[in-house]
C-alpha cells in the first residue's frame, strides 16, 4: 500500500467516524462495558469485494482490541450469502463501528462489482476500461482503488497529474493546435490528451502531437473511421479513448472498433450499494 493510499484511508475513516459517532454512541452505551461478542459480515448478492483496508482502519481507530478474520480478499468475486469476515471483541465497539465499516464495504464493492462487469464484457478485446473524475466527493482515491479491485484501470487522479484538454479549454485557448502546443511547452513531462468531437478535430490533434485522443460521443461508424485515420497519419498512432455515457449494452461494439481505452463514468457515479450486513453470532 502506498503512502497516499494509507493516508487517505486514515482520513476517510476518521471523517466517517466523527460524522457518525459525534460525541459518542449513546445506544451502544446501553450494553455493559465488559460485554464481548462475535459477529460476521455477509454479502446478500453476488459481488466483487473492495474496502478491506477501510474496515480494518475503522476498528483500529475505534478499538484496536477488535480482531478481524478475513475470509475473502479484495478483488475476490463472491456469490450471494458469502461470509466476508468474522469480528470479535467488545460488543460496544462492534456496534459503534458497524455502520461505518459497512458503508465503506457496500460503496467500494459496488464500484468494484460494476467495474468487473465492464472488464469481463471486453475481455476478448484490447480495450481497457478506465474510470473518470466523476467520483463521490472525498472518496476519489477509495473509488479508484475499488476500480482496480474490479480489474479496471485508473485514468488521471485529478487535475494535477495529467493534461486533458476539453472543449472549454480548446475554446478558451484559441483552438486545438494552440492548446496542445501550449500544453507541451508548459508540461513537457506530462502526457497530453485532448477531447475531440469529430474526425476532423482528431486529425488536427494528431498533427499537433497529442499523445491520446478522447473520442467524445462518437458513434460506432465514426469510431471505426477514427481507428483507421489514426494509423494513416504517417507517425506512431496516438492512443484512442472512447467516452460518452457508454453502457454495458454498448461496450462490446465499442471495443470491437479497436480503440485502446473506454472510459466509463458509471463505475463511480452510477453505483447501487451492495447489500452487505453484519450479524452478531453470540455473546462471549
Amino acid at each position: 500500500m502506498n503512502d497516499q493510499l494509507a493516508t487517505t484511508i486514515i482520513a476517510n475513516v476518521s471523517a466517517a467516524l466523527q460524522e457518525d459517532l459525534g460525541s459518542g454512541d449513546k445506544t451502544a452505551q446501553l450494553l455493559a462495558e465488559s460485554s464481548t461478542a462475535s459477529a460476521i459480515i455477509i454479502c446478500r448478492e453476488p459481488m466483487t469485494l473492495a474496502g478491506q483496508p477501510w474496515v480494518d482502519e475503522v476498528f483500529r481507530q475505534l478499538d484496536p482490541g477488535v480482531e478481524i478474520q478475513w475470509l475473502a480478499n479484495d478483488a475476490d468475486h463472491l456469490p450471494a450469502d458469502a461470509e466476508i469476515c468474522v469480528l470479535s471483541g467488545a460488543a460496544r465497539s462492534l456496534l459503534s463501528g458497524e455502520r461505518t465499516a459497512l458503508n465503506f464495504l457496500q460503496t467500494l464493492s459496488a464500484t468494484a462489482t460494476i467495474t468487473s462487469r465492464y472488464v469481463n464484457a471486453v475481455a476478448n478485446f484490447k480495450a481497457r476500461i478506465l474510470d473518470t473524475r466523476k467520483t463521490i466527493p472525498g472518496l476519489r482515491i477509495a473509488q479508484k482503488y475499488a476500480v482496480r479491485c474490479g480489474g479496471g484501470n485508473n485514468h488521471r487522479i485529478g487535475l494535477f497529474d495529467a493534461i486533458l484538454i476539453k472543449e472549454n479549454h480548446i475554446v478558451s485557448a484559441g483552438g486545438v493546435d494552440t492548446a496542445i502546443r501550449t500544453a507541451k511547452k508548459q508540461h513537457s513531462n506530462l502526457p497530453i490528451e485532448i477531447e475531440v468531437e469529430s474526425v476532423t478535430e482528431m486529425q488536427d490533434a494528431l498533427r499537433a502531437g497529442a499523445d491520446r485522443l478522447l473520442l467524445d460521443n462518437f458513434d460506432i461508424e465514426d469510431l471505426q473511421r477514427a481507428v483507421r485515420v489514426n494509423h494513416m497519419e504517417g507517425k506512431p498512432p496516438a492512443d484512442l479513448e472512447a467516452s460518452g455515457g457508454l453502457t454495458l449494452d454498448e461496450i462490446v461494439k465499442v471495443a470491437e472498433t479497436g480503440v485502446d481505452y473506454i472510459s466509463v463514468g458509471a463505475l463511480t457515479k452510477n453505483i447501487t450499494a451492495i447489500d452487505i450486513s453484519m450479524r452478531f453470532r453470540h455473546e462471549m
